[in-house]
């Protein structure tokens, strides 16, 4: 019997199969070359040689437990500090791990223990991850770790009660207008929800939802008030993606924990981290953290990471984003005004959701095997470029590597124009 690989995947249908890649091109089994146009794993695109020999040096390393001392692991901890926060004094302390579900899970844990509550609040539509706690604040139903067959979902047991806060319902190009004491409102009156909870968890890209700074802001405030810890999960928005290194620096409230993963190690090795603010690290500093893993910190990670840091640092690549941000906002705007199957756009920088008309992300439950933004992925990658879904069946995001170019960057967008008049077809035959 032929071998077979399970996995699941953001875009229904069958896949392409990967050959190789380089810089924001992949190979495929076919002989086509195409642009990567949804990749927050690979910021400085793939097979980047400085990734590489990191790498390659690191593989000659010891394989040794976090419980280990190893200098690649301060060598890295030192790259975070010196350029991705530098000048936010009130960080203590980084703890890697193997991904940003694994992070969000164990200091979700260490805010129970903290507190001794066992709730904990996200905001509505969030991701956070797939294992443990982190997958109950994943409070998108289509990410909810159990089975879809079609007609019907099965559903694992909760592990926690999670209060879900409402989310901002704005979006900047298209769609709903944004409105700030409207959010305000609401998170004040959600605010009776956080009194038993552990931690707020708030993301700033999931579900196509990109927050602005007071809503940042008076969530830290409502947070603190109730002695909940205030976690920052910024594994899409982190090292770059929205033009500086984090997005919580838009405003002046600053976390207890920030959480990374995804890009963090430029795609050279699955990493995550959590780096823990000095008040925090004072309350648990006298004690044994009680968590501990075989390959948290691995050699081959840090090495990644750190190489990742300092050529980003280098070469100004985390500000890249921003010097696009315009450049893709009008052309979001006129892919609105072309498009009449477009319901939303939001996004900041070298990040973009894009929502067509059709079934609430509510409402999914796994029924359609061949979903509208699928099919619409796979007319761009008719015109050369891979972008993916965000899970549900009628939205799709575009984050290319923070390499891209010009050039490629209209390629995208070309691309995703000529998928978006399957959205417009949707739209007049429901109609219809």
């Amino acid at each position: 019997m032929a071998a077979r690989v399970l996995s699941t995947s953001l875009t229904a249908g069958s896949q392409p199969l990967v050959v190789d890649g380089e810089g924001v091109w992949l190979e495929l089994d076919d002989g086509r070359r195409v642009i990567d146009g949804t990749n927050t794993a690979a910021p400085l695109g793939h097979a980047h040689p400085e990734i590489v020999e990191a790498v390659r040096a690191a593989a000659r390393a010891p394989s040794i437990n976090e419980g280990i001392r190893w200098p690649g692991r301060e060598a890295a901890a030192e790259a975070l500090f010196e350029h991705a926060f530098a000048g936010e004094d009130w960080v203590g302390a980084v703890r890697f791990f193997i991904s940003a579900g694994e992070a969000n899970d164990v200091v979700l844990s260490l805010a129970q223990a903290l507190t001794g509550r066992p709730a904990l609040a996200t905001r509505d539509r969030a991701y956070h991850g797939g294992v443990g706690l982190a997958r109950e604040l994943t409070v998108q139903p289509h990410w909810h770790g159990g089975l879809s067959f079609g007609d019907r979902t099965l559903a694992p047991p909760r592990l926690a009660t999670v209060h879900e806060l409402p989310a901002p319902t704005g979006a900047r190009i298209h769609g709903p207008e944004n409105d700030p004491e409207a959010d305000l409102a609401a998170l004040a009156a959600a605010e009776p929800e956080l009194r038993d909870a552990a931690a707020a968890l708030i993301d700033y890209s999931q579900g196509g939802i990109y927050h602005q700074p007071h809503y940042q802001d008076r969530l830290a405030e409502l947070a603190r008030e109730a002695g909940a810890l205030w976690i920052a999960d910024e594994t899409v928005t982190g090292l770059g993606r929205v033009g500086s290194w984090f997005q919580f620096q838009a405003g002046r409230s600053r976390p207890d924990v920030v959480t990374m993963g995804k890009g963090l190690a430029a795609g050279g090795a699955p990493a995550g981290a959590a780096v823990i603010s000095r008040e925090l690290l004072e309350r648990i500093e006298a004690a044994g953290w009680q968590t501990y893993s075989s390959y948290r910190a691995h050699p081959i990670e840090v090495a990644a990471i750190e190489a990742h840091i300092r050529v980003s640092a280098r070469d100004g690549l985390w500000r890249r984003a921003l010097d696009f941000d315009e450049l893709i906002a009008d052309e979001m705007r006129r892919l609105a005004d072309a498009h009449p199957g477009v319901a939303r756009i939001d996004g900041r920088g070298l990040h973009w959701t894009i929502e067509f008309h059709g079934p609430s992300w509510r409402e999914w439950e796994g029924q359609d095997p061949d979903p509208l933004a699928s099919r619409i992925a796979a007319r761009a990658l008719e015109a050369g470029v891979m972008i993916a879904t965000s899970g549900e069946q009628t939205s799709i995001f575009i984050a290319p590597p923070l390499i891209v170019g010009e050039d490629e960057l209209k390629r995208i967008l070309g691309a995703v124009d000529h998928g978006l008049a399957l959205a417009d077809a949707e739209l007049e035959r429901t109609a219809g």
